[in-house]
């Protein structure tokens, strides 16, 4: 009951905060609530969770990519301020969030706890699941999160994301973990490569993880692939070829979507004599930036229209997906229950009717039974087939449970299925129908998904003027 408490004052706290930034986004918080009834009464969460602390309430920016890669140098470029340690080699190995200090403070550093308690950030409990994955290496979230503060105004409705490069070995299963997480909830994504060094061995993972596994994702536009320090092609003004270079390195790993930028920092460049090479790329660069910097600038707004994608996403991957499988998991569930009865039943019958026909061939004793003892027995042979039919009951309900967790790859969707199969599995569940599930929940499931057409209406109206009303 307290963690009940706990995340509805979480709610409470961000639906004030949302007061103050965009009104529409106070009652997204609230179909929050509803999806959560439902998703709750099905058993795919618990009453200390919810799908709204599953979404980054602030507008956020990602800057993925290899070591040596520029991406802090281009952090430091944008905030104005020298924020992160640059580097050839690994400088960071943690995931950086970086936000807006207080007004009287310089730059500062919290651990990676400070992220728990506060349902704004991405990273809201998530340091259980990372404790849990990384539990044999005794690591804690405070080896891969941390937070670093400053004053800049570009950091004012926005958060940017600084990761560890992809090179690390020691790391490298929660890293990739984390930084899908990232993925998943950022309105932006720059993806930075090193010119300098055209595929190197690590860019392998680069190009699986940040590429590859973009290419059938809805939102893939908000990926901005980078090739940074490109000045390293002026000296033999061979652009166009180390361009080309990496662009059949990402057609080859499948990329269809998302913008391709080339930039360098023009205080730590290597000189360019040629004064009309000099040129080009300078333009290149003021285009490209300027470029990358609207986007960044526009997080903010593609945020609300994000979280209101998210939600309707949620509660049609409940109708449409976890509550089939769901079904699917609990019809098979109920079949092994039946075979498994019927095979201890008859087998209980042939020992029975063995153990009498050896000791007693006669049958008349039992027709001469008192009704008392009729009674007895009967009552003794149905606690009898009722302990088997719990026996066999929990047998099938641990297999299920393990075959969900083998054959489910996604860590969420494994641990809803799990925890919802567990409330429906019972000695006395005959329906493959899980608990909670009916008209009642579809109707509330369509009735958030309307509050989303509304909701982005709302948003239309606040950021867009079709008509040129005043």
């Amino acid at each position: 009951m307290s963690e009940h408490i706990q995340i509805t004052t979480h709610l409470e706290n961000l639906q004030h905060h949302l007061k103050n930034e965009i009104d529409v986004l106070q009652d997204v918080v609230e179909s929050f609530r509803e999806l959560d009834e439902v998703a709750y009464n099905l058993g795919l969460i618990g009453e200390e969770e919810s799908y709204a602390t599953r979404v980054s309430w602030w507008p956020m920016v990602s800057v993925l990519g290899t070591y040596s890669s520029g991406k802090s140098t281009f952090i430091n470029g944008f905030l104005g301020q020298k924020l992160q340690r640059t580097g050839t080699q690994a400088v960071d190995d943690k995931f950086t969030v970086i936000c807006l200090g207080g007004n009287d403070q310089g730059m500062s550093t919290l651990p990676g706890t400070a992220l728990d308690a506060d349902p704004r950030f991405p990273f809201y409990q998530i340091s259980q699941g990372i404790r849990e994955l990384v539990s044999s290496s005794g690591h804690r979230v405070d080896s891969y999160l941390q937070v670093k503060t400053c004053a800049s105004e570009k950091l004012k409705g926005r958060i940017i994301i600084d990761s560890p490069g992809f090179d690390a070995d020691s790391q490298r299963t929660s890293t990739l973990r984390i930084t899908k997480h990232i993925i998943d909830l950022s309105d932006l994504v720059l993806v930075f490569f090193d010119a300098r060094h055209p595929e190197p061995g690590a860019m392998r993972d680069t190009l699986e993880h940040l590429v590859a596994e973009t290419i059938d994702r809805p939102d893939a536009n908000k990926f901005l692939f980078i090739l940074n320090q490109i000045d390293v092609t002026a000296r033999e003004d061979n652009l166009e070829e180390v361009v080309a270079a990496w662009q059949r390195s990402l057609a080859q790993a499948g990329l269809t979507a998302g913008r391709f930028y080339r930039i360098y920092d023009p205080t730590i460049a290597m000189p360019i004599n040629d004064p009309v090479v000099k040129q080009r790329y300078e333009t290149k660069l003021a285009e490209d930036l300027k470029e990358i910097h609207t986007r960044i600038d526009q997080v903010k707004n593609e945020r609300a229209y994000r979280i209101v994608s998210v939600l309707e996403q949620i509660s049609r991957d409940i109708e449409d997906r976890l509550v089939p499988q769901l079904s699917d998991w609990l019809a098979r569930w109920k079949s092994r229950v039946f075979w498994g009865n019927l095979s201890l039943f008859i087998l209980v019958a042939v020992l029975l009717g063995v153990a009498y026909g050896v000791t007693t061939p006669d049958l008349s004793p039992l027709m001469n039974m008192a009704p008392l003892e009729w009674g007895i027995a009967t009552g003794v042979l149905i606690v009898v087939l009722w302990w088997l039919h719990t026996k066999v009951t929990q047998a099938a309900t641990r297999h299920t449970i393990a075959q969900i967790g083998m054959q489910v790859m996604d860590d969420r969707t494994r641990e809803s299925l799990q925890r919802a199969f567990k409330k429906n599995a019972s000695a006395f569940k005959f329906s493959n129908t899980p608990s909670g599930w009916g008209g009642y929940a579809r109707r509330r499931l369509a009735n958030v998904r309307a509050k989303c057409n509304e909701y982005v209406k709302r948003l239309n109206d606040r950021f867009t003027n079709p008509s040129g009303a005043n």
